[in-house]
């Protein structure tokens, strides 16, 4: 118990803390709504972008992983971290110099994704039973498989929009989170400061 009311102490200091704060929530909500219907507006764009993204930060990802497996030279597992920093790069590097096939490809590894994570749920909702609320679980996995499923089929025309339309549900999606959020730290600055002083 006390733990717990340690730990709820905590959380509402730090809630405290950046109440103050809830402006640049509410504005950064506001930019990710922006960008997220400035890349709905080309959802291949928005695909390749993301794809330039993901091949620049793998390509960094694997120059930093040789640069450490050299400062650990004669360590014990140094041509692990060389060969999967090598490798790590080298697929970054393929991405940028194609974005295009990488769009296609990494389309293709999302709708797999789907199909065998609706199959994992199905099979988890259906381990459950008879615990309450089974058949939503499986119901889910059979939503998310049927979607894999479609996509997969609707392969490879879908490739140069998917990741774009994926991006623009995150991006619209986190902004309206950070927007609630921020608005939501308003309204608790508002009764804080409307409450009565206690002498």
């Amino acid at each position: 118990m006390t733990d717990m009311s340690h730990s709820k102490a905590s959380l509402g200091r730090a809630i405290h803390a950046i109440s103050g704060k809830w402006g640049w929530f509410v504005a950064l909500g506001a930019g990710e709504l922006i960008l997220g219907g400035i890349a709905s507006a080309n959802l291949m764009a928005a695909s390749l972008a993301s794809v330039l993204v993901i091949g620049a930060t793998m390509a960094a990802a694997g120059i930093f992983q040789i640069v450490h497996a050299l400062s650990v030279r004669g360590a014990r597992g140094f041509l692990f971290w060389l060969l999967a920093g090598v490798v790590y790069g080298a697929a970054g590097i393929i991405i940028l110099c194609d974005p295009v096939l990488a769009s296609f490809t990494l389309s293709l590894a999302v709708c797999a994704f789907l199909v065998v994570a609706g199959v994992i749920r199905i099979w988890a909702g259906f381990h459950m039973r008879p615990a309450a609320g089974w058949r939503w679980i499986a119901a889910a996995g059979v939503l998310t498989f049927c979607i894999g499923v479609l996509l997969v089929a609707s392969w490879p025309a879908i490739g140069l929009w998917l990741l774009g339309a994926m991006l623009v549900v995150d991006l619209i999606f986190q902004g309206w989170g950070f927007i609630a959020f921020g608005l939501a730290l308003r309204s608790r600055v508002s009764r804080h400061s409307a409450r009565p002083a206690t002498v």
